[in-house]
């Protein structure tokens, strides 16, 4: 008698259970808007496990259309990243345009060296902070270009005198935004 109410029980909670399921499927299949596309594809981006400061990934939406742009250190991030995307609710298609950086151990070393050079500022080491640093370094051939978002403009000079310090093949190109500029009068 015990053992058939607790095979009821378990019925019952599967049955709960995949109805909470098909409810969860059914709102996949609703209409999203770009706006909702767009929070999905940062929030799969901001979570995918391999997404460094290395990365640079760019997308925009336009009739439920994702275009995936940017920089990448290794071929597996591209697919996996344009892979995750394509299945997220709402995504029409998916152009992915990213751009793998070529696999160097010159690169590599000039990724890492300016990477503690930003961070080991002073008033650079609060953007280490986090799941995923604020400020990303693209090294391609030698030639750095820092991206991200800063608090103010003089962090933004400080983190690119601090790339600049380092062996590249020319000046570093600073797209840094900041988040509050300084007002001139």
């Amino acid at each position: 008698m015990r053992a058939r109410a607790l095979g009821q029980i378990a019925m019952a909670a599967a049955l709960v259970a995949g109805g909470a399921m098909a409810k969860s499927r059914s709102n996949a299949n609703l209409p999203q808007t770009d706006q909702q596309i767009a929070e999905s594809v940062r929030h799969e981006i901001a979570t995918y496990p391999y997404y460094s400061i290395f990365d640079d990934i760019r997308f925009s939406v336009v009739n439920g259309q994702v275009e995936l742009s940017g920089d990448v250190t290794q071929p597996v991030k591209k697919s996996d990243i344009g892979k995750i995307v394509e299945k997220l609710p709402g995504v029409s298609s998916v152009t992915n345009s990213i751009e793998v950086l070529p696999l160097s151990d010159f690169d590599a070393r000039l990724r890492l060296q300016i990477a503690r050079s930003i961070y080991s500022a002073p008033t650079l080491s609060r953007y280490a902070m986090g799941a995923l640093p604020s400020i990303h370094i693209i090294v391609n051939n030698g030639h750095v270009t820092l991206t991200g978002v800063v608090a103010t403009d003089m962090d933004k000079q400080i983190a690119g005198m601090r790339a600049n310090q380092a062996l590249s093949f020319g000046p570093v190109q600073n797209n840094l935004v900041v988040e509050n500029p300084a007002r001139k009068s």
